[in-house]
């Protein structure tokens, strides 16, 4: 499976000038015939005891200690993924957006697709993992509504549509301005795109090789994409895993609205990516977070793909 990075290798389109930035941050490769490009939204800050709500504290501080991060917040990575299938543009979510005050380093992608040579209008389908802002709400800036194409569809579990029109949030354990803010760009979300939803039960082939799953766990209707082309294979867990999940997979995430379910999703994903040797895609492992998996006794380890440019 070839990486490449695409830092000097993808110029803007003819008549174009590219967005220039210190890092582009964008990461395109191969898997089989079809091409994939992970793009970074940014980053945010997180409270470190969000990622860890039943974590023992001396063990939580151990373990941001040791991996240079914290003592009390860390910037958590956004990354959305563009996957070309024949005639087909796939965009898999979309980033926070600009509109929530204090993430001033996130909501990114659309300069960062036009500076890759991606115009909005070209994408054919939208994928979303699930409703949470940091999914949708780069959706919802002005500049990004106007410029996608009347036809373009959006898939969404049908189960994760039924659950935000009336959110239960008692099981997470997130700083508290956030799910109000969560519950109402769930229903801007809705208001603005119902007529471009796609609904689907438990899985749909959006695109010739590229599949996508409802898993739960997460949220009620939280999926993963599959990338397959030949024998080659890709998969973007969205938020089934973090940063901490090889480490300590049984380790609860704030914004998990089944914590349990969240566990043993997490670790079926795990184990069949270590079984399967693919790669692995999540939306906050740090960019590019292109990787693999091993299993390490009761956790797993995570091995950094090398960047071949």
């Amino acid at each position: 499976m070839h990486l490449q990075n695409t830092a000097q290798t993808d110029p803007a389109p003819r008549g174009q000038t590219a967005i220039e930035e210190l890092v582009p941050s964008r990461y395109a490769l191969k898997v089989g015939d079809i091409d994939v490009l992970v793009v970074s939204d940014g980053v945010l800050p997180l409270p470190t005891t969000t990622m860890s709500t039943n974590a023992d504290p001396a063990s939580r501080k151990a373990w941001f200690k040791d991996m240079y991060l914290g003592p009390d917040a860390f910037d958590w990575a956004l990354n959305v993924l563009v996957v070309r299938s024949g005639e087909q543009t796939v965009l898999v979510d979309a980033g926070l957006g600009g509109q929530f005050p204090g993430f001033p380093r996130a909501g990114q992608f659309p300069k960062r697709l036009e500076a890759a040579g991606i115009e909005l209008s070209s994408i054919t389908d939208v994928v979303i993992t699930h409703m949470h802002m940091d999914h949708i709400g780069g959706l919802l800036v002005d500049d990004v509504k106007n410029r996608l194409r009347p036809d373009v569809r959006i898939h969404v579990c049908a189960t994760e549509v039924e659950f935000w029109a009336e959110p239960d949030f008692s099981r997470t354990a997130m700083p508290s301005p956030v799910p109000d803010v969560l519950r109402a760009t769930a229903q801007q979300f809705m208001e603005a795109y119902r007529d471009k939803l796609h609904p689907f039960d438990r899985e749909r082939e959006v695109a010739t090789g590229v599949v996508v799953k409802c898993t739960g766990g997460h949220t009620p209707g939280h999926s993963v994409v599959y990338v397959r082309s030949g024998n080659e294979k890709l998969t973007f867990a969205g938020d089934a895993l973090f940063p901490v999940a090889f480490d300590h997979p049984d380790w609860h995430n704030g914004f998990e609205h089944d914590p349990e379910e969240s566990v043993r999703v997490r670790v079926r994903l795990l184990q069949e990516a270590a079984a399967s040797g693919e790669l692995l895609v999540a939306t906050h492992l740090p960019f590019p977070s292109v990787g693999r998996v091993a299993v390490d006794g009761d956790a797993f380890r995570w091995i950094a793909g090398f960047w071949d440019y």
